[in-house]
């Protein structure tokens, strides 16, 4: 596997739609930066969210999560509460070719105030708006600003094409639009 560049990422995104929408040059007068980088995508983060709560005291069970643990949420921002998470998407819809695998890194301007981003890999043919984990490590609320950049994602193509891919083994959170919580086929 090789880590793939930017006249790699365009093509595909021309060719394919792989991501859409599509922002050909990195966008960063004012915000924090999304679209197109050197090795990767720079993806931003929609006006939705589910904040975590502790408000009905449930318990925390990912093969029966109850979604009394979140408050939705929609604006031009997020206050994540300290010590806590949201779970926010894409502005972005992804098609992720048979042979790539996709991974997600926190921006820099996020980490440095304690914002943790997580997505676990992107697998290969995977369709739909990725849900993404923030987390304040910090004693103090903090904001996230949407329709900015929040992550980038890293494309790998491998030379052969694998025998299973999301698709084929029909994951449970293909074709997601909405921020779909944990769940157990």
């Amino acid at each position: 596997m090789s880590i793939q560049p930017d006249s790699w990422i365009k093509k595909m995104c021309k060719e394919h739609n792989m991501i859409e929408p599509y922002e050909e040059n990195q966008v960063s007068k004012g915000k924090i930066s999304y679209g197109q980088s050197g090795f990767g995508y720079d993806v931003k983060i929609s006006d939705e969210y589910r904040i975590f709560t502790n408000v009905n005291n449930s318990l925390v069970d990912p093969k029966n999560f109850s979604e009394e643990n979140f408050v939705e949420r929609k604006g031009p921002y997020c206050i994540i509460p300290p010590n806590s998470f949201v779970l926010g998407k894409t502005v972005e819809f992804f098609r992720i070719p048979k042979n790539v695998l996709c991974i997600c890194v926190g921006k820099s301007t996020y980490a440095r105030c304690g914002i943790i981003v997580n997505v676990t890999p992107i697998e290969n043919e995977f369709k739909g708006n990725i849900v993404i984990e923030l987390s304040n490590t910090t004693p103090n609320p903090a904001k996230v600003y949407s329709n900015e950049g929040i992550a980038q994602f890293l494309f790998f193509k491998s030379e052969t094409m694998p025998d299973a891919s999301y698709e084929t083994k029909k994951g449970k959170y293909q074709n997601q639009t909405t921020i779909v919580t944990a769940k157990v086929k």
